[in-house]
This record gives structure tokens, C-alpha cells and sequence, in this order.
């Protein structure tokens, strides 16, 4: 049952009465199978386009386009680009290949890049040459840009004009122009080989008004951040975010023009680097689709590939156990505060770990500043180690066989905390600079190092104080 709003049949429109109602799906496909053009339409054209795609994920593929070619072109691209990406592709793979090509063509050059970069080649061979020359081109020409790079991202729909334009000029060219583009954040001015000169905004031209014959270079900024087409999206994502940009130009290695950034991307490229970073931290091979879409035997993979390495690294914390045996079995107290050294150092290795890939991930701190992550970190340990050493000795008392028994544990744990938050800390700075992805250096694996340390200080401790006891 999908809620819905009441329809009127040949109104043209939504009347001003438009009641929220519950509408069965029964009746939508009732709509289809009568061919009720007024209603479909309206269905169509009566809500936010959001809300329209809503309504239809229980239809299949083949009844949701059937809906579709009822609506105009423009609100059918934009119901279109709020359909769950599977049912976009079904759409494209299976339904009429000029009709779809039509679709392709009103799209967004770099969604349209995005969702044929998901088709089968020979569909998108087929489909290319039914769309528009200068849409063909533009998909072959953003298809060439490695994932994860500007270019990959970035729409070449721009407002460009010349910089000897005067405002007059350039306004009535913005008016031309405006009609093809997704949207108008800043307009760019370029020379005539299309290298970048300067910006101007809307309000600027408007009032420039003023003086209808100032030229494009007496009215443009020059100070301007650019993006580099081979540029990471994340470092890109990070210039908009910290400038609190709209849309960021992004420029060849001959600084021309190629097409811009806009915020909205910027968003996905965030989610997406965010999502990557949470995968990885918790030791899970980034996923390529949704939890609940993702096949289970890949999901498998994804994790099981990670906890095979996890558990290598649990059975050298079993090694070293096996190594103290002998000590182990003759001061057998120690055992009971075992997992109490192993969950300090996790702990707090990976309290470290996670503060270090946020903070590099924001750009708040660079491989630059080791040394002054490794004197906080180092701090930090002291303080924290301290503190719980002190509630470990509290904590060893009633066990232990003597005062100088007892400090074996606290000893234990302020070496290990501070080993963990350096371990924590460092391990991700060198993921960084050795160009890898710090996430990868996540908390399980930072618990994993620290656990076998963590047994090779408790154990060695142990040695210089009791044997020195016995």
C-alpha cells in the first residue's frame, strides 16, 4: 500500500483541493492497464518528483518507464535520477533503445557518465551512437578519467562567456546558455582557446547594470581555486568544504576550462569517502553497493578476508602465550589479568588510531606533523597509562602474593598504553605516506599488534620482578 495523493482525471493540473490519500498499487497498475493517460500524467506532474519516485519502487522496471513516458521529458529526468540505481539500469538495459537514448541526452553529463559506466558494454555501444553528437562526445571524453579523480565527477555542463563581452553582452549570452545547464552557480570567463581567466556572479552582472559597457576583465575576479582534472575527489571535497565553495572550476594541465565541481557532487563524493573510511575501520572491504543489496557470498568475502588476517594475528598472540608457558603456570595469577592488559592496549591503540584517520581525512593534520602527533600521543599515554596503572594496582592487590608482585600489573599497563597510543597513532601517518589509505590501518588491526605486544611487555615485566622476588 503506498501513500499517494487523489488524482483527478483531465484536470490539466493538481487542483487546489489535492487531498493526501492512500492509494493501492493495484489501482496505479490499474491506471497502466487502462492506459489512463489524464491520470498518469497528473500522477506524474502532482508531487515533487521525489515523492513520485517513492510511490513506484513496487512497480517493476518495465511498469515504472511505462509511467515515465507519460510524464514531460524534464520531469521525467528528474523522477528518473531519484530511482534506486538498479532500477535505472534495468530501465536502460531493457526498454526501448531510442526512447531510452532521449533519456540519456536530457540527463546530466556526469550522471549520464555514472549510470552508463554501470551497463554492459555492448548496450552502451548500442545507445551511444543513438544519442546527440556533442552528448556522445561528452560521455567518451569523461569516460577516459580514472575513478575517483576530478574529472570522474565533474560536469562539463558550464556557464563560459568571453572575457571582451560587456555586461550587456554577457547577460544576454547567460540567457542563451541557461536553457542546457543543470544549474548556475558562478559563471566562468575564459579566452578564446577556453584557458581560464576569471569568475563572475549573476549579482555582479546585474549590477554591472550600471555600466552596460564593462568588459568582462574589468568586472571578473582573478583570485581563483581550482581543481586539476586528474585531482583526487576527496582533496577536491576538502578545497569546497574548507572555502565554503558552491561549485569549484576544474582546469587541464594547460589550466583551460573543462567543467566545474558543484557542491551536490561534493556531498556524494563525502558520503562516499566516509562510508569507505567506516568500512575500513572496522576492517570490512569497502562495499560497492547497499548492505541489505550486496550478495551475501560477497559480503562473506568482504569480511572473511580481513578476519582471516585478524585471526592470523590472533594466533601470534596465542604464540606468544605458548612462549611463557612455563612462567605463566608457576605464577598463575597473572593469567586472570590477561585480557585486562589486551583490552587497555586495544583500547586505547584504537582511540588513537580513529583520532589520527579523522583527523588526516579532514586535512587537519599531515604526515608533516609526526612529531608533534607522537609528543601529544606520548603525553597522552603517560597520563592515561596513569591513571589506569594506578586502578590496576588497586585492582592486583587481593591476587597478588606481594606488594612487589602487584606492580607488575600497573607497570604492565603504562607501558602498553603508551605503546598502544603510539602504535595507534604512528601506524596510520605511514599508511599516508606510503600513498595507502590510513583507514586501512583501522582498529582491529591496531588491537591485533597491540595484543601480541601487549603479552610480550606483561610476560618480560613479569620476569624482572618476580624472578627478582623468588
Amino acid at each position: 500500500m503506498l501513500a499517494s495523493v487523489t488524482f483527478f482525471p483531465n484536470s490539466g493540473r493538481t487542483k487546489d483541493c489535492l487531498v493526501i490519500n492512500t492509494l493501492f498499487l493495484p489501482e496505479l497498475r490499474e491506471m497502466l492497464a487502462a492506459n489512463n493517460v489524464a491520470d498518469l500524467q497528473e500522477f506524474c506532474e502532482a508531487l515533487h518528483s521525489a515523492r513520485t519516485a517513492e510511490f513506484m519502487e513496487a512497480l517493476t522496471a518495465h511498469e515504472t518507464w511505462q509511467v515515465l513516458l507519460h510524464a514531460e521529458p524534464a520531469t521525467r529526468v528528474e523522477i528518473f535520477g531519484y530511482l534506486e540505481k538498479e532500477k535505472q539500469i534495468e530501465i536502460i538495459t531493457e526498454q526501448d533503445r531510442e526512447q531510452v537514448a532521449t533519456l540519456l541526452a536530457e540527463l546530466a553529463a556526469d550522471d549520464r557518465v555514472d549510470i552508463l559506466a554501470e551497463i554492459d558494454d555492448d548496450i552502451v555501444k548500442d545507445l551511444l551512437p543513438r544519442l546527440p553528437t556533442e552528448e556522445r562526445r561528452d560521455v567518451q571524453r569523461l569516460s577516459q578519467f580514472p575513478e575517483g579523480t576530478a574529472g570522474a565527477v565533474m560536469t562539463t555542463e558550464i556557464a563560459k562567456l568571453k572575457e571582451n563581452l560587456t555586461v550587456k553582452e554577457a547577460l544576454e549570452e547567460v540567457a542563451r546558455q541557461s536553457e542546457g545547464l543543470e544549474t548556475i552557480y558562478y559563471i566562468y570567463v575564459v579566452d578564446d582557446d577556453d584557458h581560464l581567466r576569471g569568475l563572475v556572479s549573476a549579482r555582479q552582472l546585474v549590477t554591472g547594470l550600471k555600466s552596460p559597457n564593462t568588459t568582462m576583465v574589468d568586472l571578473m575576479e582573478t583570485e581563483l581555486v581550482t581543481a586539476d582534472v586528474m585531482e583526487d575527489q576527496e582533496e577536491v571535497a576538502h578545497k569546497v568544504a574548507k572555502l565554503d565553495l558552491l561549485a569549484i572550476p576544474v582546469v587541464d594541465a594547460e589550466h583551460q576550462l573543462v567543467g566545474i565541481i558543484t557542491h551536490d557532487d561534493v556531498i556524494d563524493v563525502v558520503r562516499e569517502e566516509a562510508t569507505e573510511d567506516a568500512h575500513r575501520i572496522a576492517a570490512v572491504d569497502p562495499l560497492d553497493d547497499s548492505y541489505i543489496k550486496t550478495h551475501i557470498l560477497t559480503l562473506c568475502w568482504k569480511r572473511g578476508i580481513w578476519l582471516m588476517i585478524l585471526f592470523a594475528f590472533a594466533l601470534f598472540t596465542a604464540f606468544a602465550l605458548q612462549r611463557y608457558d612455563t612462567e605463566l603456570s608457576e605464577w598463575t595469577w597473572l593469567i586472570l589479568f590477561i585480557p585486562l592488559i589486551i583490552s587497555s592496549g586495544g583500547n586505547s591503540g584504537s582511540q588513537s588510531a580513529t583520532l589520527i584517520i579523522t583527523a588526516l581525512s579532514l586535512n587537519q593534520i599531515t604526515t608533516d606533523d609526526w612529531r608533534k602527533i607522537v609528543w601529544r600521543e606520548l603525553l597522552m599515554g603517560l597520563v592515561l597509562g596513569g591513571i589506569l596503572a594506578l586502578l590496576g594496582f588497586i585492582a592486583a592487590i587481593p591476587f597478588s602474593p606481594s606488594v612487589v608482585d602487584g606492580l607488575v600489573l600497573p607497570i604492565t599497563i603504562l607501558l602498553v598504553v603508551i605503546s598502544s597510543t603510539l602504535f595507534g597513532a604512528i601506524l596510520p601517518l605511514v599508511f599516508k605516506r606510503l600513498g595507502l589509505d590510513p583507514a586501512m590501518m583501522s582498529n582491529p588491526f591496531v588491537a591485533g599488534i597491540i595484543d601480541v605486544v601487549g603479552i610480550v611487555i606483561y610476560m618480560n615485566v613479569a620476569l624482572m620482578l618476580l624472578s627478582k622476588s623468588v
